[in-house]
């Protein structure tokens, strides 16, 4: 019995150490499992509160986004309805590709503002912005909303059209386009002017081809010593053998001056608007040629001096 005891007492004393040890290497482990776990529910909580928003958002983004690709698709065909419709219209050319340009934007900018919507962002924050966003572009383009403004002015009043030679600031040439800012025209020698709407729809404009017909006028200087009436009577044989010339309204031939060298005649004749510069350089020509023909002078400018006789005295 005294020896059983006494190898219980050593194995209490033998264990007892070890149970030491084992409760010294564990809590330094349990310390970084608690580490460990504070820094995933704190990374847990960060990225939940970044994410979840994001995931609440989710189905009004999918539906935005689907939205936005059906907006996108609705304004393609209507577009090209549009450009459908004003190609069997009467409307000007340039007009409706103008128009067609302004629906467009406005389309695009409704969608925009409806897609934000969905998107819960609020309607005060929208307005706000797009004031903000129109004053600083109203202050930067003050001058390009100036030739905007021009641009529809021109449209709507049509002072000219595409295909019209006119002159504008000084430009003489045929319109080939009228856009939102510029309006384009091609002068004579072919060169392409971009003049800005604003100066045309503020400043003069010359129409040389609203009309249908237009006049010739020509002056022809005859000598003192030639007769008027023949030399009318040579005027009128050339012109009705041009054969741009209209004999509706009738051409005429009447004296417009008497000039230091010469009395001069003015011909007045009617053409097509299209047919104006073929005739006014046949006229030109055959003119001299009939003049040399029958003994009609045109005088160079001269001037007579007398010299009389002076007193000595």
């Amino acid at each position: 019995m005294t020896e059983m005891l006494a190898a219980k007492v050593t194995e209490a004393e033998t264990s007892a150490p070890v149970a030491t040890g084992a409760t010294d290497l564990v809590q330094p482990v349990q310390n970084v499992v608690d580490t460990v776990s504070d820094e995933v529910q704190q990374t847990t909580h960060v990225l939940s509160s970044i994410f979840q928003p994001m995931i609440n958002k989710l189905p009004s983004l999918i539906f935005a986004l689907i939205f936005l690709l059906f907006g996108l698709f609705v304004i393609r065909q209507i577009m090209r309805i549009l450009r459908r419709a004003s190609k069997h219209s009467n409307m000007d050319s340039i007009m409706a590709s103008f128009l067609r340009s302004i629906i467009k934007i406005v389309l695009y900018m409704l969608l925009i503002v409806i897609t934000l919507s969905i998107l819960d962002v609020p309607m005060d924050s929208i307005v706000a912005v797009i004031a903000s966003a129109g004053v600083a572009v109203g202050l930067a383009l003050k001058d390009s909303l100036s030739n905007l403004a021009g641009g529809f002015i021109i449209l709507f009043s049509k002072p000219l059209k595409e295909g019209d030679t006119v002159e504008v600031d000084g430009v003489t040439g045929k319109v080939e386009s009228i856009s939102i800012l510029y309006t384009r025209m091609v002068t004579p020698d072919n060169i392409t002017v971009y003049i800005p709407n604003g100066v045309v729809s503020g400043g003069k404009i010359t129409n040389y081809t609203q009309k249908e017909i237009r006049r010739v006028d020509l002056f022809f200087g005859i000598a003192y010593e030639n007769d008027i009436d023949q030399a009318r009577k040579i005027l009128m044989d050339v012109v009705k053998k041009a054969p741009e010339a209209l004999e509706q309204p009738a051409p005429e031939v009447f004296v417009s001056g008497h000039d230091d060298s010469a009395v001069t005649l003015r011909l007045q004749v009617w053409g097509k608007n299209d047919q104006y510069w073929p005739l006014h350089y046949r006229l030109l020509e055959d003119v001299k040629k009939a003049f040399d023909e029958n003994g009609i002078s045109i005088p160079y400018p001269q001037m007579d001096v007398h010299l009389g006789e002076t007193d000595e005295k």
